[in-house]
């Protein structure tokens, strides 16, 4: 399988589209390759004029019958029209496709930034939710043991109390030993 020289330019443009993101750049490469293919289409529809031209004068030259001559030059000037517009047509499509091609990479380049956005912002918020989920949980056990320290001190005082009350029970009760003031 041959590869066409067109093939090879369209690859070419294509991947200094994708590469360079430089739209000045783009534009650029653009215009060189439309230029170049106008240039090869006038040059070689001036060379298959010349190439026409010259059979046409060799046919008048050598058939003196003017039915013949009317004839070939008829056909040549058809056959130059249709080529005109056969290659004027071919170039329009080359201009086109290279168009395409450029919008094609425009809209993948978009599709890329929307993935990439999309992708920062799901794990901005997941990493933000993480963030949150550890803030309940540090404070969930920061109120757990708020509340075990009031446990512990209530605990504390109601041992305290106890050992006061025993105390003075038995200070009241048993207190054999004290003083005894009669009047």
């Amino acid at each position: 399988m041959e590869v066409e020289e067109e093939e090879v330019v369209v690859v070419v443009v294509v991947v200094i589209v994708v590469v360079v993101v430089d739209e000045e750049v783009v534009v650029a490469v653009v215009v060189g390759v439309v230029v170049v293919v106008v240039v090869e289409v006038v040059v070689v529809v001036i060379v298959a004029d010349v190439i026409v031209v010259v059979v046409v004068v060799v046919v008048v030259v050598v058939v003196e019958d003017e039915e013949v001559v009317v004839v070939v030059v008829v056909v040549v000037v058809v056959f130059l029209v249709v080529e005109v517009v056969v290659v004027v047509i071919v170039a329009e499509v080359k201009i086109v496709v290279v168009e395409v091609v450029v919008l094609v990479v425009e809209v993948v380049v978009v599709v890329v930034v929307v993935v990439v956005v999309v992708v920062v912002v799901v794990v901005v918020v997941v990493i933000e939710a993480i963030v949150i989920v550890v803030v309940v949980v540090v404070v969930v056990e920061v109120v757990v043991v708020v509340v075990v320290v009031v446990v512990v001190v209530v605990v504390v005082v109601e041992v305290v109390v106890v050992v006061v009350v025993v105390i003075v029970v038995i200070v009241v009760v048993g207190g054999g030993g004290g003083v005894v003031v009669v009047m």
